[in-house]
């Protein structure tokens, strides 16, 4: 991947499990499959929203290997590459070159959370560990640890980073990128109810995480915001906003699965020690998503 091939929306893919527990490897390539063929320019395994941190290394290979063969050349493939030591994220990053990967979202350290002396050498070892296009994910609200446009221009050094994925929720970061490293890396929004402010702001693309039942709504947004077309954004923005929403909150990876249900493109099932939704709380998620689909926009008439 090249610095322009960082562009559009990207899937946060969720990882789908069987009654067993095990990785639905029909399923996940299926659903690869639907989301590209639905405008999705990209696929991002192995995050938090699929899950990452309670897979097996090689369930992770895996994965890969899976979406790898399912996207062809239809798409961009890029391995999420996160856990608790800096040497673990090094050979994750060389095992997604070997599958194929086009390309790595590097986050910080779990659970530890360094200076940037300890902070800037993880990822130093990391983006040197391939040759592969990286992504640098900056989320202090979920990690604890903050990215500074300073810290992006420092990393930003090694000419394989190519992109920044924001999920502050502060829209201000991305013109403080934009200032401090100008056209030198793709900006993304990371949170789903940032999206239109962020195309607003000239973010390149947006990693999207209710695109995994929702890619043409997803799409057209996104779209819609880039190219400056208000009304038509601001239409589709609040009609998909309460279930954009269901993205940043902590059971986030249970309310997209049971949308990806509803939409018959997937199921609830989650890996302990996450449960699927229950009881009221499931009821209100239901409400919520059979409200929205009650007007859900004619876009197969317009994409």
């Amino acid at each position: 991947m090249r610095k322009q091939d960082w562009a559009g929306v990207f899937a946060a893919i969720t990882t789908p499990f069987g009654a067993d527990g095990t990785v639905d490897e029909h399923f996940l390539a299926e659903h690869v499959r639907w989301l590209l063929a639905h405008g999705v320019r990209g696929i991002v395994a192995l995050g938090s929203l699929g899950e990452g941190a309670t897979l097996e290394p090689r369930e992770k290979v895996r994965i890969l290997e899976i979406c790898r063969a399912a996207a062809a050349g239809d798409g961009f493939l890029v391995a999420g590459v996160s856990g608790l030591a800096t040497h673990e994220c090094v050979e994750l990053a060389r095992a997604a070159q070997l599958a194929g990967c086009d390309g790595l979202m590097v986050l910080p350290p779990y659970v530890y959370r360094g200076d940037w002396h300890e902070t800037e050498t993880h990822f130093d070892a990391v983006i040197a560990a391939t040759p592969l296009s990286c992504m640098l994910y900056n989320n202090p609200i979920a990690y604890g640890t903050d990215l500074s446009a300073r810290d992006v221009a420092r990393l930003a050094r090694h000419a394989n980073v190519h992109a920044v994925k924001e999920s502050s929720g502060d829209v201000r970061r991305l013109t403080a990128l934009r200032a401090a490293l100008e056209d030198r890396v793709a900006l993304f929004a990371g949170l789903d109810d940032m999206a239109a402010e962020a195309a607003a702001m000239g973010a390149d693309g947006w990693i999207a995480g209710l695109v995994n039942a929702l890619p043409r709504e997803s799409v057209e947004l996104f779209a819609h915001a880039q190219a400056g077309r208000r009304a038509e954004t601001l239409a589709l923005y609040q009609w998909f906003l309460p279930l954009l929403r269901f993205d940043v909150v902590p059971k986030f990876v249970q309310l997209i699965k049971l949308v990806q249900a509803e939409v018959g493109m997937g199921t609830e099932r989650v890996r302990p020690p996450r449960l699927p939704l229950a009881g009221p709380e499931r009821e209100a998620a239901l409400a919520i998503i059979q409200n929205a689909f009650s007007d859900r926009p004619a876009l197969e008439r317009r994409v």
